[in-house]
């Protein structure tokens, strides 16, 4: 499938929702057709922060079935797989920069069924793609780098998006799927759109801004960029 051709889906990011009103926030998502909920898993080490773990994730399939976008942004996460409960349906994004075994860990969670992602951070070559083309479903380019909401789009990640979608294009490899993750407003989203990404996480830069109120219409402006 062309890069432009796979339709453009909204993986909403769950670190920047508002747990008192969580339920309605997953009711309006659902209502909405948000296509997946985006869960940053942060160790403390890997990144400076510590963000969603196992029984935050094992709660959310409680309240819905939307298909969950793991974000693994842990030490050597090949040892800990097994603690989170993947499911078939999951998108499972493992950093090229957290193991020296990247092939391990792809092959490791292929029993899983899940869609298998490489996340590179603002900083890391498009080359460390290369030799890992056959073990993975898709690429979550880092915007930003990863650990807080909030943060300004590093500039030359745009230049790095394309250059991905060059490559994949070089290498007949369109059918690896490109997900675009940090800062992702309506306008950078369309550019990026525009250069192949089809999965876009939407944090407080676009359907988390303003209350819950805001949140239908932030996804209805979110959706007319990235048709």
């Amino acid at each position: 499938m062309e890069l432009m051709e796979r339709k453009g889906e909204i993986s909403a990011s769950m670190m920047c929702s508002d747990l008192v009103n969580l339920k309605e926030t997953i009711e309006i998502f659902e209502q909405e057709g948000v296509e997946r909920l985006h869960i940053d898993v942060m160790d403390g080490i890997f990144v400076p922060n510590f963000g969603l773990g196992v029984d935050y994730i094992r709660g959310l399939r409680s309240l819905t079935g939307i298909p969950l976008d793991l974000h693994l942004m842990i030490k050597e996460p090949e040892y800990k797989l097994q603690w989170i409960g993947i499911e078939p349906t999951d998108i499972v994004s493992i950093h090229y920069e957290s193991s020296f075994q990247v092939q391990r860990v792809l092959d490791w969670l292929a029993p899983y069924g899940c869609k298998r992602f490489l996340a590179i951070n603002p900083a890391t070559p498009i080359n460390s793609l290369e030799e890992v083309l056959d073990y993975i479903d898709g690429i979550n380019v880092l915007m930003v780098n990863p650990g807080f909401a909030g943060q300004k789009i590093v500039p030359s990640t745009m230049r790095k998006a394309a250059k991905i979608a060059e490559l994949l294009r070089r290498e007949g490899r369109e059918d690896i799927i490109m997900e675009v993750d940090g800062n992702i407003t309506p306008d950078n989203a369309r550019k990026l759109r525009d250069v192949g990404a089809s999965i876009f996480v939407a944090g407080t830069s676009s359907i988390f801004k303003g209350d819950i109120s805001k949140y239908r219409d932030n996804i209805e402006e979110l959706r007319r960029a990235i048709v």
